[in-house]
């Protein structure tokens, strides 16, 4: 913005010089022009008069560069009095700043007990933070560096915003950067969301009175000018700019992220340092601007932290003690007490309780408990008969908020959203005063909840008063920026849950005199949804959120009610947390078969986890948790062991060898899918083979094992006690040089019944070593899977001759092979063969065309085994897939599922396809709209899964192939092959 002030009138400082002085001026300028490296003005020449001087200036360059060399050639010319009166003008501007910067955070800041507890226990416990800020923007510190950015990283309500508050004030006052940083601009998510463009100049502007900035003077050392950013991660635009879109022009007005993202790469103000904000993150907005020279700051609740908040509250020695060790010796009190809001809740609740005489380990289990326990106290500490109904009114108006709010992912709240739901302006400070609803530090003149935990739980109760629906005026608004979006409402049916328990519900219904109307039926719902559920595993695809609700709960008879029809159960393990409710519902899971198991993170547990008894038939974990592998390994139903994902060590492979070569062991299938296993590695995995007497299949893919890997493989395959019958070696990273060996192993072996070497670069010469040894009798194979293997129609011939001969083999798959018409004609033949025992054969994507289908059709009539053909993925056009049809529909065709090419037919051509699933309703059509993103998992899903491309199927999974190569995919039935 222009600066309109007297002390930037350009023409006064050249009036101001006598004509000698005039000229020696022009001539200076002539030079610094050059030196500033800024473009020629032709008419800034030696004739130019004074007043045409100071109107050509402003609209030629940029302030900053302006006063700058002015400032440089007074010096030049001794003329003190002009350079004194630019730095009194920059003095006045800074303090100026300064005082902008006190009134926008003392706005921020509430007179509100709570308010001032978290600011004197902050700027006790963040004195550290403070050091490494004023180290980092130190130039003459070792700790700094050239265009340094300082990311200040927390979860929510950790104390990023206080952090940078009490930093900014300890500037105001002379306490940090002093000499070092002249002029702050502070800038929110919240506020850059409302822009679309802007200039430099105008952003700087924003805050001060009218708009009317000292832009000159802020710019005019970028390396004194601090930006702080506060939550980049709530930024409703990516930063991903072009860097041929960036600009240096401070009063071009661009878009908001060309203008971020230039002055984040420092093309505009250059040299100035950045404070950024944000909670953790994966998003590109972070990563793209983090540098290895920056810094990184985590703001984290410590043990030793929260002891110091406690006995900084308390005052008092023994309560804080007391409190401590309710908080300790409980995990879920312990992850609440991580942030320091809800540590102020649970403190406060517990000097409530302990000031009644109540003993707060028996009345604050739970975080509903607490919770209930904070609101009763609050809105009731003064009440009276009367009192407790307008208190009760209160919390009615109160849950009907927050309710709305969730449900239109609102958290901060206008005068009309509290006005919409009955709120009085004593009601709101009433609520105020309690601490309950608090003024947003984000969003001018609204309303939040203290704390989200509070607003969710008051959401609850919401549901079991049954209030009606509420369409707040916020939520309504087209735009929600990122922290509004929610959508996860497992922590409102956790605190459902919970006061479920007639113990917590209590709590409020004994408070406020009122029973809450819908619990009753609630817990009937809930019951018979799991009964529900037990009839059909799938929609309940992991328990972790099922099994906090029960813990919240805790009434015995209830929690075996929800659990006892649950037969399969997969859980998620990332802490003790999740350990202990994990252990309290299984205690109560009387019928369990299978348990899924994922540990994604090393942690230390006393307890086993699964008890000796129970039945298991399925185990996956994902970490090198050694000794929770060896307490599962001891369960005699264990009968498939998943250790994907799982970085597997020396005294891993010890411990598999220990426990497949026991007596008792039944575990049958070993998965290792994505360990970076390699050839090295491969005399660990043979041993298993060769000692692990139960073992039957092994995973091994997504490993890059490589041809030397696999021939250490195939020696053990041939030991006489191995008894392996399948093997997974998809994207194992082979070639023809390994299928030698493979084919010895299929030619000599007497187990293998299953291969699957699906994408790996086999070729010709590979893919003949492997299908020859199936000519022979003695090749016991049933099931070979060679797609995505670079072979073409040259080998089809001998591929046809296994197909009429071998009487073994049921499945083939061979898709995603350049096996085109050429090679379907011989492959057809084989097909026709009478000897022919194939079932199923995969053929998608293999440049079929129309001109194949006649052969194809008359497989469909002539064969009475195959049961299962997949061609999607093929340009059979509508005359090729008519003439299928045709077959199809005779009683001759024996085949059950067929993936038919059907996206680009005609609508007669899917006339035709009605018809035939009319005249044969047990004959399914696999569907081509596959949703296979690039870059997925090797895995599987279940075909009856929300969103499966299988609608109304037969099969019990589908399987992916190797993601980076087309969208073909592997079918098979349960019958004939379980899942990877």
């Amino acid at each position: 913005m222009a600066e309109s002030n007297s002390d930037f009138d350009l023409l006064w400082y050249l009036e101001n010089l006598s004509d000698k002085e005039f000229q020696s001026f022009k001539k200076y300028l002539a030079r610094k022009i050059l030196d500033f490296k800024l473009p020629q003005v032709p008419l800034i020449n030696l004739r130019a008069t004074k007043e045409e001087l100071a109107n050509l200036l402003p609209i030629s360059y940029e302030g900053q560069h302006i006063w700058n060399m002015l400032y440089s050639i007074f010096l030049m010319m001794r003329k003190e009095d002009h350079c004194m009166k630019i730095i009194g003008r920059r003095n006045r501007n800074q303090e100026a700043c300064k005082a902008l910067m006190r009134r926008k955070l003392m706005l921020r800041w509430e007179n509100h007990t709570f308010g001032e507890f978290h600011y004197k226990f902050f700027c006790n416990v963040a004195s550290d933070v403070f050091y490494v800020l004023q180290l980092a923007y130190d130039s003459t510190s070792c700790y700094s560096a050239n265009d340094l950015n300082v990311f200040l990283m927390g979860d929510r309500a950790s104390g990023k915003t206080m952090t940078i508050n009490l930093a900014v004030m300890k500037w105001i006052n002379g306490e940090m950067w002093q000499n070092m940083i002249s002029y702050v601009v502070h800038l929110t998510s919240h506020e850059i969301n409302q822009m679309t463009d802007s200039s430099l100049a105008e952003l700087i502007a924003k805050d001060w009175p009218d708009g009317q900035a000292p832009i000159a003077d802020i710019l005019s050392d970028p390396k004194k000018l601090l930006f702080i950013l506060e939550d980049v991660d709530n930024l409703r635009f990516e930063l991903n700019v072009n860097e041929q879109a960036l600009c240096s022009n401070s009063t071009q007005k661009v878009p908001i992220p060309i203008l971020l993202v230039s002055l984040l790469k420092r093309q505009m103000a250059p040299g100035c340092w950045f404070l950024i904000s944000s909670r953790p993150t994966r998003e590109e907005n972070i990563k793209m601007f983090l540098k290895t020279t920056d810094c990184y700051v985590t703001l984290q609740f410590s043990n030793e932290k929260r002891e110091l908040y406690f006995h900084s509250f308390f005052n008092d020695r023994q309560r804080a003690s007391t409190a401590l060790m309710l908080v300790h010796d409980d995990e879920i009190l312990t992850g609440l007490c991580r942030v320091a809001i809800l540590c102020w809740i649970t403190c406060t609740v517990l000097n409530r309780q302990m000031d009644k005489g109540h003993d707060p380990q028996h009345c604050c289990e739970t975080p509903t408990d607490l919770h209930a326990h904070f609101l009763a106290d609050a809105l009731t500490s003064k009440a009276g008969l009367t009192a407790n109904q307008y208190h009760l009114g209160l919390l009615r108006r109160l849950c009907l908020l927050a309710a709305g709010g969730l449900f239109l992912s609102t958290l901060n709240f206008s005068g009309e959203d509290l006005r919409c739901v009955g709120f009085t302006e004593v009601d709101v400070s009433v609520l105020q005063a309690v601490n309950i609803l608090l003024p947003s530090s984000t969003h001018k003149d609204r309303y939040k909840f203290i704390h989200l935990n509070v607003q969710e739980f008051c959401a609850a109760i919401a549901f079991l008063m049954a209030v009606p629906n509420c369409l707040i005026p916020s939520g309504s608004r087209g735009y929600k920026e990122k922290r509004e979006q929610y959508c996860n409402f497992n922590q409102v049916f956790t605190f459902i849950f919970g006061l479920l328990n007639e113990n917590r519900r209590k709590i409020l219904e004994t408070t406020f005199g009122y029973q809450l109307p819908m619990v009753d039926s609630f817990r009937r719902y809930s019951v018979e949804y799991m009964k529900h559920l037990g009839r059909d595993q799938e929609k309940l695809t992991h328990h972790g959120s099922l099994f906090y609700c029960l813990f919240e709960n805790q009434e015995e008879e209830f929690v075996k009610k929800v659990v006892n029809t649950l037969k399969e159960v997969t859980v998620y393990l990332q802490s003790n947390k999740d350990m202990m409710v994990s252990l309290y519902c299984l205690e109560y899971c009387c019928h369990l078969r299978t348990f899924k198991l994922s540990v994604q993170r090393i942690f230390e547990y006393k307890e086993p986890l699964v008890r000796p008894t129970a039945r298991l038939s399925y185990i996956s974990t994902a970490s090198g948790f050694e000794d929770l592998l060896k307490a599962l390994a001891r369960n005699r139903s264990l009968i498939h062991l998943s250790l994907n994902c799982t970085s597997i060590s020396l005294n891993m492979f010890s411990l598999l060898r220990e426990i497949l070569d026991k007596s008792t062991c039944q575990i049958r299938h070993l998965s290792l899918m994505k360990c970076d296993l390699r050839a090295s590695e491969c005399g660990e995995i043979a041993s298993l083979l060769v000692n692990g007497g139960s073992l039957r299949k092994l995973t091994l893919t997504n490993n890059p094992l490589r041809n030397d890997g696999v021939n250490i493989l195939c020696n053990a395959l041939l030991h006489p006690n191995c008894t392996l019958t399948s093997l997974a070696l998809v994207f194992c990273c082979l070639t023809e040089k390994c299928c030698s060996s493979l084919g010895r192993v299929l030619l000599l072996g007497r187990t293998l019944k299953q291969l699957d070497l699906c994408v790996n670069h086999l070729q010709n010469y590979g893919v003949l070593h492997v299908t020859f040894p199936l000519i022979f009798p003695t090749c016991q194979l049933e099931e070979l899977y060679l797609s995505g293997c670079f072979f073409t129609n040259d080998i089809c011939q001998y591929i046809a001759i296994v197909i009429a001969t071998n009487e073994t083999l049921r499945s083939l798959e061979i898709g995603s092979n350049s096996i085109e018409d050429a090679g379907m004609q011989l492959l057809c033949g084989g097909l026709r063969h009478p000897d022919c025992m194939l079932v199923n054969i995969g053929l998608e994507e293999c440049m079929l065309t129309g001109a194949c289908c006649e052969s194809l059709a008359s497989v469909l009539t002539t064969n009475k085994t195959l049961e299962r053909l997949n061609i999607l993925q093929n340009q059979l056009g509508d005359e090729g897939v008519v003439k299928l049809l045709e077959s199809l529909i005779l009683p001759e065709c024996v085949l059950q599922i067929i993936g038919l090419p059907l996206n680009d037919v005609s609508a007669e051509t899917r006339r035709m396809v009605m018809t035939v699933k009319e005249r044969k309703p047990n004959l399914i059509f696999l569907s081509e709209t596959w949703s296979v993103k690039e870059g997925r998992e090797i895995g599987v899903i279940p075909a009856s899964q929300p969103g499966s491309v299988i609608p109304n199927s037969n099969l019990d999974y589908m399987f992916f192939k190797f993601p980076r190569m087309s969208t073909a995919m592997r079918m098979s039935s349960t019958a004939s092959r379980q899942p990877l």
